[in-house]
């Protein structure tokens, strides 16, 4: 049987949180209760014994161990001399979807949680083949993890309702016309009712 994990892509306080500088995305994930849906999962997940692992972002003050100045939209962000510093508010987990039992994998570089990270270790030392991905963005992260995790041999399903990008015409054509072709599309509802099945319960 194989053994799943769900995958939280920048659910951050400085990304679609409080304290965010991308209040599109904020508006988009209210739209299609991403935080409810995600909560609703993770809370089934964890209750299954399913591992939760967020993917997060920051960077440091010297920006050591990130490029800066490869990509249009990092040279953009990176005019704020405090974007998403390491150790701050910023970087955090949403708190409604942080539990002290998940596990955190953090990048400084680039927009898939895979490049330059552990988390495909951490994957495979928990005995992983399948990833459940949510969170933000369709735009990015969302295709570049899905795309990453393929490539490193893990079957992927992407949660449909608890993602998000802008604007919401290319968000769904994202989905229907690129994660398509690498993932398995899901709804919350879809999952809990799986969740079972995946753990043998």
């Amino acid at each position: 049987m194989e053994r799943v994990a769900v995958l939280v892509m920048e659910m951050q306080r400085g990304v679609v949180g409080d304290i965010t500088k991308f209040p599109d995305l904020v508006e988009a994930c209210a739209r299609h209760d991403v935080v409810a849906n995600a909560a609703r999962l993770l809370h089934a997940a964890r209750s299954a014994g399913i591992p939760v692992i967020h993917c997060t972002a920051a960077f440091r003050p010297d920006r050591a161990g990130s490029h800066t100045d490869n990509c249009p939209f990092i040279v953009a962000l990176l005019k704020d001399p405090g974007h998403m510093l390491e150790g701050t508010a910023a970087t955090e987990v949403l708190p409604e979807l942080w539990d002290g039992g998940d596990l955190e994998s953090r990048r400084h570089h680039g927009f898939s949680p895979f490049t330059g990270t552990s988390l495909d270790m951490t994957l495979r030392s928990l005995g992983v083949s399948h990833v459940v991905a949510l969170g933000v963005s369709l735009n990015l992260g969302i295709p570049g993890l899905a795309l990453e995790a393929v490539n490193l041999g893990y079957r992927v399903t992407v949660v449909r309702d608890a993602v998000a990008g802008i604007p919401e015409e290319y968000a769904q054509a994202v989905l229907k016309h690129t994660v398509s072709l690498l993932a398995t599309r899901a709804t919350t509802a879809d999952l809990v009712e799986a969740l079972g099945e995946w753990t043998g319960k």
